[in-house]
This record gives C-alpha cells, sequence and structure tokens, in this order.
C-alpha cells in the first residue's frame, strides 16, 4: 500500500496539480516537462531558436527510464529534425515527445520556425513554437481498496492542449547563450472536467550557456549551465532548477562528462561517441545522492544524433 501511495505521489506531481484555487473550484494544470541529462545535443528540446543552428538536416532520438526499481516510473522518448534553409535566415523544426508515467500516457508535438542574423562569424536567432500536448489516464489497472471510490471509477478525459513558446539563441565557435520559454500556457480543470485556458502569467524560463575551452587540437573541454526560473505569483528558491555540466573531449571523437543537478540531488555521468562527423552514440546514468537513492536505482538515457548534409565535416565539427 506504501508503494501504491507513492507511486500515486508521483504521477501528481509529474501532472504539476497545484491545487484548486481558492476562490473558486478550478484546479491548474501544466503538463509535466522532462529533464533530459543531455539536453546540450538537441536544444530543440527546450529552445525553438535551436532550429537550424547545426547548418545541416539534424536527426536526434532518444529514450530516458527515469528512477529505474520503481513499479510505474516514467518513461520518455524523444525525436526532432531540424534544418537550415538554403537561404541561410531560417531554420525549421519538428519535435514530438511521448511520456508514460504510471497509468497516464501523454505526447507532445510541436513546430519550430528561427531566423537567423549572421553577425561576423557568430549567429544570433530568434525563434517561435507551436504545438500541441495530449494526455489521458486509463483507471482500470489500480488496486482499489474501494472498488466504487467515485475518483477512479470512470478514466480521466484525454485532453489535447495547444500551446506556444519562443527563444532566442546566440553562438559561435567559442561559446553559445540561449534563453527560451518552452511554453507559455497552462490551463485550468473545473470539478465537472472542462478545460480552460489560464493566463500568460505562470510559465518556466531556461537560461543556457556554455563555452569551449581548447587546450590542443585533440583535447578540449565544454563547461555548461543552465539555470530554470519558473515564473508564479509565488516563487520559492528551492523551485529554482540549476545544471551544472562539464564535458572532456579527446580527438573529437571521445566526450566524457558530468553533471550536478542542484534541485534533484542528482549527480550525472556521461559518455559520448562522435563515430563520424555525422553519426553519434550517448549514454548516461543518473545517480540520486538525495533522498530519491532510497527508492530508485537511478534515471538511463540514451541518445542518437545523425546529420545530413555537406556542411558536417571532420574539418569543421559542432560542439554547440
Amino acid at each position: 500500500m506504501k508503494g501504491r501511495l507513492f507511486l500515486l505521489m508521483l504521477i501528481m506531481s509529474c501532472l504539476h496539480l497545484r491545487g484548486q484555487d481558492g476562490t473558486s473550484d478550478m484546479t491548474k494544470i501544466s503538463f509535466f516537462y522532462p529533464v533530459y541529462s543531455q539536453y546540450l545535443h538537441n536544444g530543440l528540446v527546450i529552445n525553438p531558436a535551436y532550429a537550424g543552428t547545426r547548418e545541416a538536416l539534424s536527426f536526434f532520438v532518444s529514450g530516458r527510464m527515469q528512477w529505474m526499481g520503481i513499479e510505474g516510473a516514467p518513461v520518455f522518448q524523444t525525436a526532432s529534425l531540424h534544418t537550415l534553409l538554403k537561404n541561410n535566415k531560417v531554420g525549421l523544426g519538428l519535435s514530438g515527445q511521448f511520456f508514460r508515467y504510471g497509468y497516464t500516457r501523454a505526447t507532445s508535438v510541436y513546430t519550430d520556425y528561427a531566423y537567423h542574423i549572421v553577425i561576423g562569424k557568430s549567429r544570433l536567432s530568434m525563434g517561435l513554437r507551436a504545438g500541441f500536448d495530449m494526455s489521458n489516464t486509463d483507471y482500470t489497472g489500480i488496486i482499489l481498496i474501494d472498488p466504487n471510490d467515485p475518483v477512479f471509477i470512470t478514466n480521466d478525459k484525454p485532453y489535447m492542449l495547444p500551446n506556444v513558446g519562443a527563444g532566442i539563441y546566440f553562438s559561435n565557435k567559442r561559446f553559445f547563450i540561449g534563453a527560451s520559454v518552452p511554453s507559455f500556457l497552462t490551463y485550468l480543470k473545473s470539478s465537472s472536467g472542462e478545460i480552460s485556458y489560464n493566463t500568460f502569467r505562470e510559465f518556466d524560463a531556461n537560461l543556457t550557456a556554455g563555452a569551449l575551452i581548447s587546450f590542443s587540437n585533440s583535447f578540449k573541454f565544454k563547461p555548461s549551465v543552465l539555470v530554470g526560473y519558473p515564473f508564479r505569483e509565488k516563487t520559492n528558491n528551492d523551485e529554482i532548477r540549476i545544471d551544472l555540466n562539464g564535458n572532456f573531449i579527446f580527438f573529437d571523437f571521445l566526450w566524457l562528462g558530468a553533471s550536478w543537478r542542484t534541485y534533484e540531488d542528482v549527480i550525472v555521468g556521461i559518455i559520448q561517441l562522435q563515430v563520424t562527423p555525422q553519426l553519434m552514440f550517448g549514454y548516461s546514468y543518473d545517480y540520486p545522492s538525495g533522498q530519491m537513492s532510497t527508492y530508485s536505482k537511478g534515471s538511463h538515457e540514451v541518445i542518437l544524433r545523425y546529420e545530413f548534409g555537406y556542411k558536417v565535416s571532420a574539418t569543421n565539427p559542432r560542439y554547440f
């Protein structure tokens, strides 16, 4: 019973059901936005302005198994495709994310548009995204103490909720910096199950930055940081998300890195192989060092990126 209660708490936290408004029977809803350990290799996940910055047709897939050892723990898959058009000014992208946690299935599909301005050897891009989040929950698999519990007699109504986001991204061969809001809209659910959109008052903003430090042609270091700030009526300091990352790059082939995710007390180990200038594989393991270590055996994530196009070459590798 304790395990099932813990699972139910996980599901509720993933859905970000923030309780009821004190003046109405409306409950705020925002879909769980997954944290990927290797998001820097698929910047489109968090910033639409990233579309086209690789200057090639870039295909990316990943799979993440969260909190191994916990029944019904989240599983995420993502796929994305983005490219820079021949005019060198417009980037287009398409991404899909597929979530499964407990008895809930969710899908997010977004299209991305980015306008690029070349400034010397640097590139400034501004992006917009639009798409939808869809979710439904099947309660029939839950074993209940009271089979007639009215909360779980019928399945949750499927939701298809539109959303929009925006971002800005600046990069060159030495560093990058970006800021984005992946989704602006939250939604309200009434006690009768009706859904209405909330205003733009509550959203999450991300700031990313990183640099490339070259010690020699065969040895480089890439530090980076992500700061996520939730804009709410009342924001607590413990809600601010910070990722500190560092990758050592050997011969432009082997990447060995680590991350510290402060808000989850998670240490991440990362290994990547740039097999060819076009093909890259990666694996990461998240070790929970906080309270989650009692319940979870960690999280696993695998990624694959393949880039089509003549601009990707051994003499012009891309690190951002």
